[in-house]
């Protein structure tokens, strides 16, 4: 009897990508208004214990924080499928970081232009550990315009740091970002090209 060979079906390439930025600034939304699977969430109720600890400057509403990571995922084709996590933003949960960036190609630094200051510790990170990053400033109603030039200039950008705007809870102004920060990470990483 004769058997015909047959192909083993294609896996996806994975493609791990973090949302990283300060207390508050949207990585939650932005990982939520992609998946397209329901996002993994380890949000906990802000208590008393964060008295003092996390400044609600800017964002007084938020009722809840991110204690280890929030988790998406988006398939492109069927050739990629893109993992997002989602970094928590108060210095008490930065432990978590290595291991969330094990592995990943990129990261975007979300930014609030009323707490810019915030993304300073996303940022040394990224150029610390060689991660190829973009800036994507989110657009809250309230908070100050900039130019783009003018936000890199403040946070001290290299050349080569893409700096965009976005609103993280809209599902095409996200995969936006993604798709730059992809695009920005093979430029930067040529030897990390999937396939």
């Amino acid at each position: 009897m004769a058997y015909e060979h047959s192909e083993q079906p294609k896996m996806p390439t994975a493609i791990k990508l973090l949302i990283a930025g300060g207390f508050g600034v949207g990585k939650t939304t932005m990982v939520g208004s992609v998946s397209e699977i329901r996002p993994l969430r380890t949000e906990e109720t802000l208590s008393d214990r964060g008295v003092g600890v996390d400044d609600l400057s800017g964002v007084e509403k938020k009722l809840t924080t991110t204690v280890a990571m929030d988790f998406g995922r988006i398939s492109v084709g069927e050739d990629f499928v893109l993992y997002l996590f989602g970094t928590p933003g108060q210095e008490r949960f930065w432990f978590v970081w290595d291991e969330l960036a094990r592995g990943a190609i990129g990261a975007v630094v979300l930014a609030d232009t009323r707490r810019l200051a915030d993304c300073f510790p996303s940022v040394d990170y990224f150029e610390r550990r060689g991660t190829p990053f973009l800036v994507a400033v989110n657009c809250f109603e309230d908070a100050p315009v900039f130019a783009l030039d003018e936000v890199k200039l403040a946070l001290n950008l290299g050349e080569g740091v893409p700096v965009m705007l976005c609103d993280a809870r809209k599902r095409d102004s996200a995969k936006e970002v993604l798709i730059a920060l992809v695009k920005h990470a093979y430029t930067k990483r040529p030897t990390a090209a999937v396939g």
